[in-house]
């Protein structure tokens, strides 16, 4: 298991859903969780490890949620900006604005419906891995002063990810 980086295809690409909760599924979701926090994360979805499906690990400190085939239900009017970085996206670290209370839906790694409101951390680290499934990285979410200020770092990453897809 490797983190795919900036500028690698699989990270742009929307997703599909998962058509069943497997074993090998709930397997990958058990391997990630140790992967993503000997990476020092606290999110890691399916993309960033080359597989384009809808799934995603999480742990913002309140516990650890294994999430298939998730939805954002509704957003609250109320944002926060605050400074995010993302394994695949080394080095960089920026602020980026999202609303700070959603109610969400997904499958567990039972197979179970779930349903909750996250709110601040735990809801920014949803947000941030569920746009991951679909093909955006938070410095798509950043200003474009921000954008410029770190164009030259996302363009070294982008020929390290062109490297990596000549050698695989």
């Amino acid at each position: 298991m490797r983190v795919y980086i900036y500028g690698e295809k699989v990270l742009a690409d929307v997703a599909a859903p998962v058509a069943s909760v497997t074993p090998e599924l709930c397997s990958l979701l058990d391997e990630m969780v140790p992967f993503m926090r000997a990476n020092r994360g606290v999110g890691l979805a399916a993309p960033q490890i080359g597989v384009s499906q809808r799934f995603f690990v999480m742990d913002a400190g309140d516990k650890v949620r294994k999430v298939i085939n998730p939805e954002i239900l509704s957003a609250g009017n109320s944002t926060a900006e605050m400074e995010e970085g993302c394994l695949s996206v080394p080095g960089i670290h920026k602020k980026v604005r999202r609303p700070k209370r959603i109610q969400v839906r997904y499958l567990n790694e039972a197979g179970e419906t779930v349903e909750e409101e996250l709110k601040d951390y735990p809801a920014r680290v949803f947000q941030h891995e569920f746009d991951h499934l679909d093909g955006v990285l938070f410095v798509d979410r950043i200003t474009p002063i921000a954008r410029k200020l770190v164009s030259r770092d996302l363009e070294r990453l982008a020929e390290q990810a062109a490297k990596q897809e000549e050698t695989a």
